[in-house]
């Protein structure tokens, strides 16, 4: 990506973000969804919005929908905010590697602690023969 798509892109995640706080009332929006990444193509004409919600697959789902229904509505406020000619169209996805990348996370957290567990039993091991002598 170049530095321009790079810019465009964080100015469209900042001014989503106030349109989906301020504008949109759907109640399909129960978890309050977090724009974790905005992807403009080159040639400025699309951009992939990648979402988290909070709850469960069946409401990010439901979140995922409601925003792309209304994904209209809020290129049409994009184009009042920016200043630019032609807002790029929005393709709303979940963003499935910040899940990859959370249960990354949950294995190291999971081999740290068995790790400290095994070194915890090497030490209990090493201090009982010790103790009979």
């Amino acid at each position: 990506m170049s530095r321009r798509t790079d810019r465009l892109g964080s100015m469209i995640q900042q001014e989503l973000m106030e349109i989906i706080m301020r504008e949109l009332n759907d109640p399909r929006l129960t978890g309050m969804p977090s724009i974790t990444r905005v992807k403009v193509s080159e040639d400025l004409s699309m951009a992939d919005v990648y979402i988290t919600s909070m709850g469960t697959a069946g409401q990010q789902t439901a979140a995922l929908n409601a925003l792309k229904s209304s994904a209209g509505m809020m290129r049409t406020r994009l184009t009042k905010s920016l200043s630019i000619r032609q807002v790029p169209f929005l393709r709303f996805h979940i963003d499935e590697q910040l899940k990859k990348e959370m249960q990354v996370l949950d294995l190291i957290d999971k081999a740290r602690q068995e790790t400290a567990e095994l070194e915890r039993r090497r030490a209990q091991t090493s201090e009982q023969p010790h103790a009979e002598s």
